[in-house]
């Protein structure tokens, strides 16, 4: 999934003001940082580790963002999103995203607490064909301090949550629902630590009223969590060549993971189940693991079931499972 041109030339022009060598050390030290999901500190000071977050990880968290509002509005196509808050925006990932899949967004309204990153968000906005993310409205706040906002249709926390700790994070976490007249969305690191946090955030979203859209076919305890495993999912990336070479990487795309929640004020049906890792195919028959409202399941469709094996054998991680 490459990202739209437009994005691509302003990257491009960023990072060529930085060698190499101080890209991809910057760039190591921030993969390590994802990986961990343990922010005692912003994961990203510094010039240099903006350049390198512009070069390896803006489009992956692009894509990743871009996939979750794909399954929002799959799951709830009637919805009309004319309005976006993105909560720790960076240089306004989610919500160019967001674009995207909603072109009806008329109000983006975004949140960030490093000057820098506003700075270069609104360059990013600027080169947006759409006037009404050229029209962005950008605030410089410390989420810990609060935001007093409108209500917006969606509220986006992406890599967010997990750089807040303890009382700060859930008094954040509030006041983003409060601020959602529709629906809220969080994303983190697909790592056991990522995964806490949202785990987290579900039981305490559950708590207020809220009901879960996706991944989650239902709002009993995650069996996952249960299980002693975690909840992720995969969004295969498109590498360009100065990727490779910052990553050190020889393949031509990378699967990036991810956990996410997606709340609704109303209640919206959500899928049967999910597929919660990678379908095992063999001749003539394959393996489901599935997450139901029963819990932890493995199914398994033979080639005698002739439609529904059909479209299990399309089927990948992280799709909804209605048969």
């Amino acid at each position: 999934m490459p990202l739209p041109e437009y994005l691509a030339e302003v990257i491009q022009s960023e990072t060529a003001k930085y060698d190499r060598s101080s890209l991809a050390r910057s760039a190591r030290e921030l993969t390590e940082r994802y990986k961990s999901a343990t922010f005692h500190s912003p994961a990203i000071s510094g010039d240099a580790h903006r350049a390198a977050y512009l070069a390896v990880r803006f489009p992956a968290t692009y894509a990743v963002n871009e996939y979750v509002f794909r399954e929002l509005k799959r799951l709830a196509p009637e919805a009309t999103i004319e309005s976006i808050l993105d909560l720790g925006a960076g240089p306004g990932t989610s919500s160019l995203a967001a674009s995207e899949v909603f072109p009806e967004i008329n109000k983006a309204t975004l949140l960030e607490g490093d000057q820098r990153w506003l700075e270069f968000g609104k360059k990013l906005a600027s080169a947006c064909p759409r006037q009404e993310l050229k029209d962005s409205q950008w605030q410089r706040t410390d989420l810990r301090s609060g935001f007093p906002v409108q209500p917006h249709d969606v509220v986006v926390m992406s890599y967010t949550i997990g750089e807040l700790t303890g009382n700060n994070a859930e008094t954040t976490l509030r006041q983003a629902w409060n601020s959602a007249s529709q629906f809220l969305v969080l994303v983190e690191p697909g790592t056991p630590a990522g995964f806490a946090v949202i785990n987290r955030a579900r039981s305490f979203l559950i708590s207020t009223g809220a009901y879960l859209l996706a991944p989650c076919p239902h709002s009993g305890e995650c069996p996952m969590a249960g299980a002693g495993d975690w909840c992720h999912f995969a969004q295969r990336i498109q590498r360009t060549a100065e990727h490779r070479q910052l990553k050190g990487g020889s393949l031509g795309y990378e699967d990036e993971k991810f956990s996410y929640l997606i709340v609704s004020r109303s209640a919206i049906e959500p899928a049967k189940a999910r597929i919660v890792r990678h379908p095992r195919k063999h001749t003539g028959f394959l393996h489901l693991n599935l997450c139901t409202p029963a819990g932890l399941e493995t199914k398994t469709v033979t080639k005698s079931h002739k439609s529904v094996y059909k479209l299990a054998r399309h089927a990948e991680w992280g799709d909804s499972w209605d048969e």
